[in-house]
């Protein structure tokens, strides 16, 4: 038994099996609370808990699984060609945007951490929280974060938007589809943008661009921001 679950496949295995229940969970209730990554996330951490399973028999799988995450976001590329007249007639307002946004989260996450007294490595941690993981990991290395917490944080971010981005868009007054995918791209990458994609065919290629301009831009300022500050 032991040598099942030291296997990547035990990893893998139990999170498509999960991922699947989770999906068609969600297939049948269609509520946004119970968006199937957020299911499966929690679901996975209840049974290594009830089952008494170390995590690090687990990551053995689940590293292939993050190693997937960079192919996934390429695959956005699709809807943002089939709509990419449409967003080319939107690009400055979008990149406007997206410098906002990036700059925003930069300051509120790692201000917030600050003002409440976190260590230095838990307010670089935090600061890439609105960028796709594989971005937001490697930018921490280069920073002098903690890597396992940003990973963690970054999924709770998209978590979060998926399950109630387009609602509080709603609520703060913002219907148009474009901007809706703006904002929940840039704040919330990848899982947000599934959601979107749902809500808006042009919003939806709109936040998958977000994600990449997102990541770009952090890039470039959290070392130049932290330089200085």
């Amino acid at each position: 038994m032991a040598e099942i679950l030291a296997s990547p496949l035990f990893g893998i295995g139990l999170t498509l099996v999960v991922y699947a229940l989770a999906q068609k969970l969600y297939a049948r209730t269609r509520h946004v609370l119970l968006n199937p990554v957020a299911v499966t996330v929690l679901a996975i951490i209840a049974l290594l808990l009830l089952a008494d399973i170390p995590y690090p028999h687990y990551a053995e799988g689940g590293r292939y699984i993050l190693f997937l995450l960079g192919p996934s976001v390429v695959a956005l590329g699709f809807p943002l060609y089939t709509r990419r007249k449409e967003i080319l007639a939107r690009k400055l307002p979008i990149l406007v945007g997206v410098l906002a946004g990036s700059l925003t989260s930069i300051i509120s996450a790692s201000g917030l951490a600050w003002l409440l007294g976190g260590s230095r490595e838990v307010v670089l941690s935090l600061a890439p929280k609105s960028v796709t993981t594989p971005i937001a990991i490697s930018i921490v290395e280069k920073i002098g974060g903690v890597p396992p917490l940003t990973a963690a944080l970054v999924v709770v971010t998209g978590c979060l938007g998926a399950m109630c981005g387009p609602e509080f868009c709603r609520l703060v007054g913002i219907r148009d589809g474009a901007a809706m995918g703006l904002a929940v791209g840039t704040a919330t990458h990848g899982v947000g943008t599934a959601r979107m994609l749902e809500v808006d065919r042009l919003g939806g290629a709109i936040s998958g661009l977000a994600i990449g301009l997102n990541g770009l831009v952090t890039a470039f300022l959290l070392p130049v921001l932290f330089l200085f500050f």
